[in-house]
């Protein structure tokens, strides 16, 4: 049982860490352009929380992949 090889690839664990910290954002960032024009209150609602998962997501992630 070789779970913990030296040769192993976690290129699949970062690129899924990355979608976590950037995809709802970005969907979240889209709706809110998708929005603007029909109702600026909610766009903004929406602008709002992208910004806040970003930040949220980049401090969690971002401290999972540099390793504290």
């Amino acid at each position: 049982m070789h779970f913990l090889s030296p040769n192993m690839n976690f290129d699949g664990l970062i690129i899924m860490l990355i979608a976590i910290m950037f995809g709802p954002a970005i969907l979240l960032a889209i709706i809110g352009f998708a929005v603007l024009k029909k109702n600026k209150k909610t766009a903004k609602i929406l602008f709002i929380l992208a910004a806040v998962y970003l930040i949220i997501s980049l401090g969690i992630c971002g401290a999972l992949i540099a390793g504290f």
